[in-house]
Order: structure tokens, then C-alpha cells, then sequence
């Protein structure tokens, strides 16, 4: 059997930075947000559940969601980002259907990894082995926004405050990297996490996910 990791954390937290770290390493990365747009290309049922809910408006000249304005119309508004949620259809179903296809065709030792931004929120936890949430403090984020996004201190700072703090995750997660440091930093800190992780799971010592306990006190 494989092991399969969730990957999270909050934007310029650098999960998908360790993604790529942990890719050059031998795993096997799935990037849900990719997987969630790839539901909604044209002709797929929810594109045209989301035109019917958000207008033509959305739709790019090439015939593709325009992500961008889609995202424009529901940023800041939990109904409209709830019914942008039920317009795409079963997130959940084609999130874990990635994880258990892995369980069936990557070996022993290898790994999967599914990056997701609400991996622990959206209940995805149970189908992996366990959680890494990789964190960062508000104003080395804001400042990677800044120079990474070109974002204002208002922008970074509202993009930021709509996401979850990951002291609220980190109850959930059986692994807590902080990247407040530089890229070097963050590749020797993941490097070394990943090879404990991968050794004790040859060895049969992993701990059960924390995530299991977590999800069924919060779930209900």
C-alpha cells in the first residue's frame, strides 16, 4: 500500500513550493483546485449549471470558465461561494476518488500527495494517511503577497483575512511546518520531514492520522 499525504495550508503558505519538493523526491502530486476545474470545462454538466447561476459574463472568449471573474463574483460572499459549490457538483467524490485510485496502482513505499486548501475543512482527511499543513506568520504572507502578486497592503491583507488561520488547523494535522524562512529552508526542513515520515512507514511505526479523531468531534 501506498502512503498517501494531504498537503494545506493558507495562500503563500508554501504548499505548493513543497509540493514540488516532495514531487522531486519520488511522490505523486494531485492539485485539487486543478482537479475541481477540470469538473466545469465546457460541455461538463456544472459548466453550465455555473453559467445558469453567474451568467454568461464568466465565459472566456475560448469557451472556458474565466476563473478570475468567476472568482470576482463570489469572493467575500459565503452564499454565493456556496452556491458556486453546489453549481460544480461532487467536489468531495472526485477529490477522494483520486486518493483511493492511488491506494490501487501506486506500490509500497510510494507516496500520493493531494494538495488542497480545505483538505481538512471539506473532509478529505479521511482518505489519506495523514495531514501536513504548512503554515507561515501574517506578515511574512503578506509580504510574499506583495511581491509575489503584486497585491497592495490592503489587498494582502483582505486575501489573508479570508482564509483560515492555520492555528485553527493545526489540531488536525499530524504535521505542522512553519515557512517563514527562505527556499533553502524550506527544502532542507521538507526533505528531512519526509524522509523520517517515509522511513517510519517502511518500518510500520506511523502513527494513526489525528486527523480521524479531529474530523469525527467536528463533523457532526
Amino acid at each position: 500500500m501506498p502512503l498517501v499525504i494531504g498537503i494545506t495550508g493558507a495562500i503563500a503558505s508554501g504548499k505548493s513550493t513543497a509540493c514540488q519538493i516532495l514531487e522531486s523526491l519520488g511522490g505523486t502530486h494531485c492539485d485539487a483546485d486543478k482537479l475541481v476545474h477540470r469538473m466545469y470545462d465546457p460541455g461538463k454538466p456544472a459548466f453550465h449549471r455555473i453559467v445558469k447561476s453567474f451568467g454568461t459574463e464568466v465565459v472566456n472568449a475560448d469557451g472556458f470558465i474565466d476563473r478570475k471573474q468567476l472568482g470576482s463574483k463570489v469572493f467575500g460572499s459565503p452564499q454565493k461561494m456556496s452556491e458556486l459549490t453546489s453549481a460544480i457538483g461532487d467536489i468531495k467524490a472526485e477529490v477522494s476518488g483520486v486518493m483511493n485510485e492511488w491506494r490501487n496502482t501506486l506500490g509500497f513505499l510510494e507516496v500520493g500527495l493531494m494538495e488542497a486548501v480545505n483538505f481538512i475543512e471539506a473532509g478529505y482527511g479521511i482518505y489519506s494517511d495523514l495531514t501536513w499543513l504548512f503554515a507561515v506568520d501574517d506578515e511574512v504572507a503578506i509580504k510574499r503577497l506583495k511581491a509575489r502578486n503584486n497585491f497592495s497592503e490592503e489587498e494582502a491583507t483582505q486575501r489573508l483575512s479570508s482564509q483560515k488561520k492555520w492555528q485553527e488547523r493545526a489540531p488536525a494535522s499530524d504535521i505542522v511546518t512553519m515557512n517563514n524562512g527562505s527556499l533553502e529552508e524550506l527544502k532542507e526542513s521538507v526533505t528531512k520531514q519526509y524522509d523520517e515520515l517515509t522511513e517510519k512507514y517502511s518500518k510500520g511505526l506511523l502513527s494513526p492520522s489525528k486527523y480521524i479523531d479531529w474530523w469525527q468531534k467536528h463533523s457532526s
